[in-house]
């Protein structure tokens, strides 16, 4: 084969219009070969693999570490090679970009990511398989991401984003994981004690290929100039915008949003520009519990309670055609919040689980959000989303509703306040609730019945 073959960013299966490089696991010249990793890509949900489509030499690669790509934008430039395995022609590899024939509608969800409509039967079992990422196919199974090895680094291309994040050097982090592989608590432990570090080598540097460091030239670099609240006249000194004075270097720089917040701030202002939201606050007494409770837990069992009184609230509400779908379960999103932006993992069947089972669920969820292991069908379907952002600071809050939810509870700050009682003043434990809601789909009267219901439950001794 003499012909080039051009690889276009194929549709990762969670409906984004794009991803941002993490790093190419080979370089411009480099000979790959059919399914051999070639890039890792970060979305709004996960750090994926995407395999090469060919073998041969690699012509040409969009961009660096850092760069967005729109989907279905080249991503790769290749010579294939005839001697070497390739793909036949018309075989399904499990990516695909470009418009489908019958595109799928999907709604937003809060994390900022997109609810896929489910696929009817006859498309399930017999339809497109290929919306797994970061996975090879062959047939309809589908093969779990694995570790690679990459410069004599073996590591989960979430561990090697979370290295280049940190800027920690993958081939001098002690590996603990199996068969040599590097972790995320590794990666961790090595930002946070350096003198963990492994010595440095010279073949350290090679692993870098074309992504090493321009050498320095011998000029010395200007130093900083030191900033001064006023000038040499003894005149205080002006805040001017970048750009304003050509002589001066901008010392804040625009950065472009990637992934999970480029995600969300799309998903944001979408929302913004459809849901009718309005809030109602109140405050949950906890002045009748007995012992130490689980908080969180408690919030959960106290929705799956208000759901069950108003189910009005435990809905997805389409704003086109009109029309609510009141559900029998309760899916509750909990929102995580991470250095990367904001998670909304989905703790199914909340109302078949027991306060155990609601913290193991919350915990787990938790966990592979950190570690950048959930996967992309855990963070859409819920029903209702919960936010407790107390646990940091503030009391009541306007969080806001992503279609296709209709509401959404806020938790704010512990508090004890003095409250009136029968006969003088006593001091409870209180917590301050918010209950931002969709006017569209819901009445305030089913707005403030589910508040009340939610109360009542937390005001229960256990």
């Amino acid at each position: 084969m003499s012909q080039t073959k051009t690889f276009h960013l194929p549709d990762l299966g969670e409906g984004l219009p794009d991803a941002t490089i993490v790093e190419w696991f080979v370089k411009e010249g480099d000979t790959i070969r059919l399914d051999e990793p070639l890039v890792s890509m970060e979305t709004a949900k996960a750090v994926v693999e995407v395999p090469s489509p060919v073998s041969g030499k690699v012509l040409r690669l969009a961009g660096k570490a850092g760069d967005v790509v729109v989907t279905g934008a080249m991503l790769a430039e290749f010579e294939p090679d005839a001697s070497l395995p390739q793909r036949a022609e018309g075989h399904d590899t499990g990516h695909h970009h470009g418009a489908p024939a019958k595109p799928a509608k999907a709604t937003a969800s809060d994390d900022g990511g997109e609810l896929p409509v489910q696929p009817a039967p006859s498309e399930a079992s017999g339809g497109d398989a290929g919306t797994v990422v970061g996975a090879m196919q062959s047939s309809d199974a589908v093969h779990a991401e694995r570790a690679i090895a990459v410069g004599g680094v073996k590591a989960m291309p979430a561990v090697r984003a979370l290295a280049r994040k940190l800027g920690v050097d993958l081939a001098r982090v002690p590996a603990t994981g199996a068969d040599g592989t590097v972790t995320l608590a590794d990666v961790k432990q090595a930002a946070a004690d350096p003198s963990r570090l492994l010595p440095s080598s010279t073949a350290g540097a090679d692993r870098a290929g074309h992504a090493q460091a321009p050498v320095a030239s011998s000029a010395p670099a200007p130093a900083p100039q030191q900033r001064t609240p006023v000038s040499a006249t003894g005149r205080p000194m002006r805040t001017r915008p970048p750009g304003t004075d050509t002589g001066a270097a901008a010392s804040g720089q625009p950065e472009q949003l990637k992934g999970v917040r480029r995600n969300m701030a799309r998903v944001m202002a979408d929302a913004h520009s459809k849901v009718v939201p309005t809030t109602l606050v109140d405050d949950a007494d906890l002045h009748a519990w007995i012992g130490r409770q689980d908080i969180t837990a408690r919030l959960v069992r106290a929705i799956v309670a208000a759901c069950k009184a108003v189910p009005a609230l435990n809905a997805w509400f389409d704003g086109e055609a009109l029309s609510v779908t009141r559900h029998p379960h309760v899916d509750v999103g909990i929102a995580v919040d991470t250095d990367d932006g904001l998670f909304v993992p989905a703790l199914r069947n909340a109302d078949m689980l027991d306060p155990r089972g609601i913290r193991a669920g919350i915990d787990r969820l938790r966990a592979q959000v950190e570690e950048r292991s959930i996967p992309a069908s855990e963070l859409s379907g819920y029903t209702i989303s919960l936010s407790n952002f107390g646990m940091f600071a503030g009391r009541y809050a306007t969080p806001v509703v992503v279609p296709p939810c209709v509401a959404i509870v806020g938790a704010g700050r512990l508090s004890h306040d003095v409250v009136a009682v029968m006969g003088g003043i006593e001091v409870h434990r209180r917590l301050p609730i918010s209950l931002t809601f969709d006017h569209r789909a819901a009445t305030g009267g089913e707005a403030a019945r589910f508040l009340r219901a939610l109360l009542d439950d937390m005001a229960l001794p256990d």
